[in-house]
């Protein structure tokens, strides 16, 4: 059983992790910190140039002649400049060769384990939150090694530089220019401790969670459109959003008070300046050295705002990436079923559910609770009931979505347990009612039900599943490429795409649940002629909420709360009186009505 799919906060060294997936450009990493601590340093000499531009013009009175090297300081603060900035150049050169590598190592890694995870697994914790996770959680590294990384050394360099210079010129102006930023600093420390981080984990999980039901929302825009609908019928979407705007509107209230101390504080060291001068000028006679030094730091000490300001960015940043980290090893912590070592071999076709208990990932109750079926080779058994009966999860149990919490699934007498992965997959091929076409060829999605078939096969499979007025549409045929130029199918013509799929897997047992849930009339009457030719000899355990579908079934169990309350045909369950005759009456019920009133 897996454990919970919920990001949490891990002990691990995140940089030596990172470092392990550079492999051998971990060194330009290192490269990067050097010259961009070189070139912090080398920023700060322009500064010193201007200074000293500044010193002559007000030492000659307009008598520029007496200022000979003005032109000499401006050439080499320019000179200086472009060094640093050439410098800093080949910092990020190192630095994104590196952060390239390891954003692109990390999504082979979880890419590599998402496919040796159970279905269950990815079906769980959604296909709109992985991606979010593989892109986005990857591309945190990225942005934190190929920018953050580089800048915070020279975020923490330049200080060093700046102590030196504040105190060379007149140690009390450096003093008074070092009170408000050591202020701000205190502020800083206080908005970017541990509830910052805690704060950023729930960000990250309002966004997965919107972006997770955001991938609903736009599979059932068609259903949206064609009822009226507005966002407002798609409830767990809407209310992912009002969620998100809740806690940002929450969260900023919250920093806007220390937020606007930072500012003021950072932002005061010229007012701190300025009152220093009236000070001492306001006591008489004005020292000339000291109105120079009052320049240098007047321009001098905005770079104190900008650095301190990188400083507090990088400390979300550190976060940000320490919080992508934990959500990528949501993935690859996560641990694929285990393999059998000496796996057996199915003998037929039977299905059989064995005292079965099963309950998902952070339930608090069993989805099912030691259910007991055996279905015959060559049988068709359904299931039906009412929603969160277990249907379904029972389903996915027969291909190993998820393994059992208690009790056992057998396939052909073995346990699913022991059956090799690759086995299982040819003896059971399920068809479900949301079929996922990947953006290829209709040749190639078909073909993944047995990559080794030939053109011939394939296209005797789509016949079979009456797909022959799909290819008639376009001018490709079968190498027609889905979700590309237009090319879109509707729900009961994927659905047949899917069938075809699995008939070229032939495999002897087939699941199918609530197959024709988005088929129109006249895809459901062709989807019901494919069913035929894939169901043809095979053992068939089908999910319906359409009972006409499950009339003619061998069997018809009834799940409710995880049991199967009733067993029987339809002729035995109809006059039996219990939970499925009533199911019948209101189904017949339903059907007995046409447009503008009952038959």
């Amino acid at each position: 059983m897996q454990s919970s799919v919920e990001a949490k906060p891990r002990r691990r060294k995140n940089f030596s992790e990172l470092m392990g997936y550079a492999g051998a450009y971990r060194f330009l990493t290192y490269a990067s910190w050097l010259f961009s601590g070189v070139s912090a340093l080398l920023a700060l000499v322009p500064f010193v140039y201007i200074w000293l531009i500044i010193r002559d013009v007000v030492q000659s009175q307009g008598n520029f002649s007496q200022a000979a090297s003005l032109a000499h300081y401006g050439w080499m603060a320019l000179l200086f400049a472009a060094l640093s900035m050439a410098v800093y150049f080949g910092a990020l050169m190192c630095s994104h060769l590196s952060a390239f590598r390891v954003a692109s190592n990390i999504r082979r890694a979880a890419l590599r384990r998402v496919t040796e995870l159970p279905s269950g697994f990815t079906a769980h914790l959604g296909s709109g939150r992985i991606r979010r996770i593989v892109n986005e959680s990857s591309g945190a590294t990225e942005t934190y090694l190929a920018h953050q990384l580089p800048d915070m050394v020279g975020a923490f360099v330049t200080p060093v530089g700046m102590l030196v210079l504040l105190f060379a010129f007149d140690w009390m102006l450096g003093l008074l220019s070092l009170l408000p930023t050591l202020l701000a600093f205190l502020v800083m420390a206080r908005m970017t401790g541990k509830s910052m981080a805690q704060s950023m984990r729930q960000y990250q999980d309002a966004l997965d969670a919107m972006n997770n039901e955001a991938v609903e929302y736009v599979r059932g825009i068609p259903v949206v459109k064609t009822f009226g609908q507005t966002v407002y019928s798609f409830k767990k979407f809407k209310g992912t959003i009002d969620g998100y705007s809740r806690w940002v509107i929450r969260y900023t209230k919250q920093l806007r008070a220390p937020m606007v101390a930072f500012t003021t504080l950072i932002n005061g060291v010229f007012a701190v300046l300025i009152a220093a001068a009236l000070a001492v000028t306001g006591r008489g006679a004005t020292d000339p050295v000291f109105l120079l030094n009052l320049l240098f730091y007047i321009v001098f000490t905005p770079i104190l705002a900008v650095t301190l300001n990188r400083i507090m960015f990088m400390s979300e940043n550190n976060m940000i990436v320490n919080d992508a980290l934990d959500r990528i090893h949501l993935i690859l912590d996560a641990q694929p079923l285990a393999q059998p070592a000496r796996p057996v071999h199915p003998a037929d076709g039977s299905v059989e559910f064995d005292k079965v208990f099963f309950r998902y990932p952070d339930a608090r109750t069993d989805a099912l609770r030691g259910i007991s079926l055996r279905v015959e080779a060559g049988q068709t058994v359904a299931l039906v009931g009412p929603s969160g009966g277990g249907k379904t999860t029972a389903a996915m149990l027969v291909s190993r979505f998820w393994d059992v919490t208690g009790g056992c699934v057998k396939v052909g007498g073995a346990d699913v347990r022991e059956i090799a992965k690759e086995e299982l997959s040819d003896t059971v091929a399920c068809v479900f009612q949301n079929s996922l076409l990947l953006k290829a060829s209709v040749l190639e999605n078909v073909r993944l039900g047995r990559p080794e078939a030939t053109r011939g096969e394939v296209a005797a499979a789509l016949h079979a599943a009456q797909c022959d007025d799909i290819l008639a549409k376009f001018a490709q045929g079968m190498d027609t490429v889905i979700g590309s130029k237009g090319v879109y199918l509707s729900g009961g013509e994927a659905q047949r795409i899917a069938i075809a799929r699995a008939i070229l897997r032939d495999a002897p047992v087939v699941v199918l649940d609530e197959a024709t849930a988005f088929a129109d009339p006249e895809n459901e009457y062709l989807v019901q002629r494919a069913f035929e030719r894939l169901c043809a000899g095979k053992t068939v355990l089908m999910i319906a909420h359409r009972l006409t579908s499950v009339r003619h079934a061998d069997r018809i169990c009834v799940l409710r709360e995880g049991e199967i309350a009733e067993s029987g045909t339809h002729e035995e369950l109809a006059a039996r009186g219990g939970i499925y005759a009533g199911m019948w009456q209101e189904y017949l019920q339903s059907v007995s009505w046409k447009v503008g009133g009952k038959e």
